[in-house]
């Protein structure tokens, strides 16, 4: 088993106690999920972003606390990874909900115990702040588009 598909399960067995004892019905669900996950497991680059559309959405920065407040994403919350299941009831279903961390690999294994948990509307920052920074923000849709940012 990858190292990642290992870590969600141990994250889905702490997070629900009733299924730590029957790590077969972990399982089943996990290849459930497996089986009909779109290509990509819910990723989305900067670019695919239009920057009006991040204040219509829920962004969560799953890095600690400290590397959150030195630079986020605007309207970020800061949930670490090891929480999202946790303060799941903070996270709506209703709208887009964006994760990310610095490269992509901590805000993977949240988005999967989400996506995983029933939260279809979880898409994850591929190659996280580093990548959107590098790309231009929120202003990676209109350059990737080759239009120049109004500011």
């Amino acid at each position: 088993m990858k190292k990642s598909l290992c870590t969600a399960l141990l994250v889905l067995t702490s997070a629900f106690p009733v299924w730590a004892n029957d790590k077969a019905k972990v399982i089943d669900e996990l290849a459930g999920y497996l089986e009909f996950v779109d290509y990509g497991g819910g990723t989305i680059f900067a670019e695919q972003i239009p920057k009006s559309e991040y204040a219509k959405m829920m962004i969560i920065d799953v890095r600690d606390a400290a590397q959150f407040s030195k630079a986020h994403l605007p309207g970020a919350v800061n949930i670490e990874w090891r929480q999202v299941l946790a303060k799941r009831n903070d996270i709506p279903k209703n709208k887009m909900v964006l994760i990310y961390c610095n490269t992509g690999t901590l805000s993977a294994q949240a988005g999967f115990a989400l996506r995983v948990s029933g939260w279809e509307n979880v898409r994850i920052l591929q190659g996280g702040y580093a990548e959107w920074q590098a790309k231009g923000g929120v202003d990676a849709n209109a350059k990737a588009a080759g239009v120049v940012p109004q500011h």
